[in-house]
């Protein structure tokens, strides 16, 4: 008999620390900013905050999970075993199909950034080479993708970090441009320009940039020393949202006017373009391009694994629970990155419309990721404390912060229905859900 292959864990500990960083740093920040902005001025701050603070909760929730049992598959596999097999396969397919999308607004980001170069260069073919590059990269073994991304991520990081101080200095530097750099702030129309329901908007759209923040649970399986890498990545969290998503939008509500933000490139690239240092334009645009890629190499790694953790419980075709010699998921790799190509085909007949759709889908998705494991914390909290079994990482003020999550995540939901982009996406729930129900139903016939 054929020995049975397992996936590896060869995710060090700095590898783990890293892709927690990471997954904070992408299009969301860099690009999907200026539309945040453009909703609510200068308390796009306080936006930011708000969402980060309430997935700060629901990854401590996750955190208790993963750390009682770290396996492939992540609250697909917690869902089924206390919540019930539909949630377990709902919450899976859903979590493959979320990060589908965010891989393809990832590679629209690429063409975007791309054209800021070579603004003739056609967003497809930029999607397209990083498509086959990262595809290939994530054939080989689980390290081979854990390293690409600790140096991808340590350079991403590294530039924020140095933007924001850069920034600052500026800002601070000119003793005659302080107080008018400052005042920015709140001279064009105020710091809530578009009052309370602007902020309550942009909470909506601030949720794709931690879309996917998840992928720290998904990790477990080849995580070394689950029991402290995964509660330290965690933590890290909260200080990463303070310095790199409110710091960001400090800096960069003080040096531009936020009226004054357009589509058209990153945010940070075209306000350093426009204060005089194009140089600085230069260097983000390449860091935000190696965001971009960043994000989908998450993306393709986390979708070939959710994807073997179905078809070990049955719930995906068998053929993609199959690992290579070096313990990787190669038809999930494929199949994952095939249906991304999709997006290569939609860039060639609508470059310009393309990224707010995909944008309100992956935030719907986000949103049933999140709800799962919220609702599942709690189905998992009540089995430990019937059992009498003591769990190692406790989340917070059990169980009225998993009833203030859900409250917020509705209320995301609702808020969805007034932005007129994002419409077709909360429309199109209940049919995502029906065929979700319906594929589970088949599963079932089947057995």
């Amino acid at each position: 008999m054929e020995e049975k292959k397992h996936l590896k864990r060869g995710l060090k500990n700095r590898h783990l620390q890293m892709m927690a960083l990471g997954s904070a740093i992408g299009t969301g920040l860099f690009y999907g900013s200026a539309s945040t902005i453009a909703l609510t001025g200068p308390s796009v701050m306080l936006a930011y905050l708000t969402g980060g603070i309430v997935i700060y909760f629901i990854m401590r929730m996750l955190g208790e999970m993963a750390v009682d049992e770290p396996v492939s598959g992540s609250f697909s596999y917690y869902a089924s075993k206390y919540w019930g097999d539909f949630p377990g396969f709902v919450s899976g397919w859903n979590y493959w199909y979320c990060y589908i999308m965010v891989s393809m607004a990832e590679l629209t980001a690429v063409g975007i950034y791309v054209n800021y170069w070579l603004p003739d260069m056609p967003q497809w073919v930029s999607a397209l080479v990083c498509l086959v590059i990262i595809t290939a990269l994530n054939l080989f073994n689980v390290k081979a993708y854990g390293e690409t991304e600790f140096w991808i991520a340590l350079i991403k990081v590294a530039a924020i970090v140095c933007m924001i101080v850069f920034g600052l200095y500026i800002i601070c530097g000119n003793p005659a441009g302080f107080p008018e750099n400052i005042s920015n702030l709140w001279k064009n129309g105020g710091y809530f320009p578009n009052g309370l329901w602007g902020l309550m908007l942009a909470c909506v759209v601030v949720m794709f940039s931690f879309g996917g923040i998840e992928l720290i649970g998904i990790t477990a399986g080849e995580a070394e020393d689950p029991d402290k890498s995964i509660p330290k990545a965690i933590n890290q969290v909260i200080w990463r949202i303070l310095i790199f998503y409110v710091g960001t939008m400090f800096v960069l509500m003080c040096l531009w006017p936020w009226n004054q933000v357009g589509m058209e490139a990153s945010p940070l690239v075209q306000i350093f373009d426009n204060v005089g240092i194009p140089a600085a334009a230069h260097i983000l645009n390449f860091v935000v391009l190696l965001a971009a890629i960043s994000v989908y190499n998450s993306a393709i790694y986390s979708n070939s694994r959710m994807l073997y953790g179905l078809a070990e419980k049955g719930d995906a075709p068998k053929f993609l629970s199959k690992l290579s010699d070096n313990g990787v998921p190669v038809a999930g790799i494929l199949l994952s990155s095939g249906i991304t190509m999709l997006i290569v085909i939609m860039n060639y007949f609508f470059p310009s419309k393309i990224f707010m759709y995909l944008f309100a889908v992956v935030i719907i998705s986000a949103v049933i990721n999140w709800v799962s494991i919220t609702v599942t914390h709690l189905k998992f909290r009540r089995y430990c404390d019937a059992q009498g079994k003591r769990v190692h990482f406790r989340s917070w003020l059990f169980p009225g912060l998993n009833y203030f999550c859900l409250a917020f995540l509705l209320g995301v939901i609702i808020m969805m229905t007034q932005i007129p982009d994002m419409q077709m996406a909360v429309w199109a729930l209940p049919v995502w859900l029906l065929i979700l129900y319906v594929g589970y139903r088949y599963k079932k016939s089947k057995e």
